[in-house]
């Protein structure tokens, strides 16, 4: 095919000349060197960052984690003084009066309650700390 037969500028079509050639600026020259000095830190960097990130969770979770124990023992705390309650009031409650047993099962009731909230407190903690190592889905 000639070039007369190609549509569009004929001027447009022809080869560019050494001088235009000279205008661009060639590529910088980069060695495997200095590529492979680039990627080691990038590497480094990486692994700076991974570490940071690691230290941080470690930490968020060591709190939670102790904050955790903490509530744990306090239940605790409150369900031995409920089953001390319960003793003593059932002690109370084989005496043929009714008041020690309405202040047995009043005493009981409120420390099972405790139990019950700084059970739950301790749980939300728990799954907080959990939640820090699971992966991320999304």
């Amino acid at each position: 095919m000639l070039d007369d037969d190609l549509p569009g500028d004929p001027e447009r079509r022809q080869d560019p000349s050494d001088e235009e050639i000279e205008q661009f600026d060639p590529p910088p020259e980069r060695s495997l060197a200095d590529d492979v000095n680039a990627l080691i830190d990038d590497g480094k960097t990486y692994v700076e960052a991974e570490l940071a990130y690691q230290k941080t969770r470690l930490s968020f979770a060591a709190g939670n984690g102790k904050s955790g124990i903490g509530l744990v023992l306090a239940a605790l705390g409150f369900l031995h003084l409920a089953l001390i309650g319960l003793v003593v009031g059932g002690i109370f409650a084989l005496a043929p009066v009714i008041g020690p047993v309405w202040a047995m099962l009043a005493v009981v009731g409120t420390l099972l309650g405790g139990t019950v909230i700084f059970g739950l407190m301790a749980k939300s903690r728990f799954s907080k700390a959990a939640q820090a190592f699971k992966e991320d889905d999304a």
